[in-house]
């Protein structure tokens, strides 16, 4: 199977991006949003965390936008500034392909070179068992559930909480 190009986000890639997470708020219960993000709020949401130094990648096979990932604040208080927030959302036709897998190791790898020093994943869902069996497979710890703390599609939800060191984790002082 040939991997996907993976590679830093673009302008151009706000309307496939807003389709893949407009598919998947309205379909799924990766994210807890109910209603789709716009374009103009999808450029938004990118370009701040792109200005703000944050990874943000695309796959895209044959010009295809095919899955997004990025690494974003995850509090907004600044001890937590060493400490991001993993999001990956694939294109329904491109799941099961390692399109996820190949994005989610980009992401820590850029996380890591960023010396960021702890990946948090948020997981829409405790019967997400893809979400959850591709951070376990990329290092990643179950360190909570919190229960029925959403409620989407007439049921509620839980939030798995999981996590993994960067680079030197808490053994040594960050530099930055």
């Amino acid at each position: 199977m040939t991997m996907p190009n993976l590679r830093p986000v673009g302008s151009q890639d706000v309307p496939a991006i807003t389709a893949i997470y407009g598919d998947a708020v309205l379909t799924g219960t990766a994210s807890f949003e109910i209603e789709p993000p716009g374009e103009a709020e999808m450029d938004r949401r990118i370009s701040s965390l792109v200005e703000s130094g944050f990874p943000v990648l695309v796959a895209e096979e044959a010009g295809e936008v095919l899955g997004y990932a990025y690494a974003g604040p995850y509090r907004l208080r600044p001890a937590y500034r060493f400490t991001v927030e993993d999001t990956v959302y694939v294109a329904a036709s491109a799941r099961g392909r390692g399109v996820g897998r190949a994005l989610l190791r980009r992401l820590v790898e850029d996380s890591e070179s960023l010396n960021f020093r702890q990946m948090v994943a948020v997981i829409g869902d405790s019967a997400h068992a893809a979400s959850i069996g591709l951070h376990r497979a990329e290092g990643f710890a179950l360190v909570g559930t919190l229960a029925s703390v959403g409620y989407k599609f007439g049921r509620w939800l839980d939030s798995v909480l999981m996590q993994r060191p960067l680079g030197p984790g808490d053994t040594t002082s960050p530099t930055r």
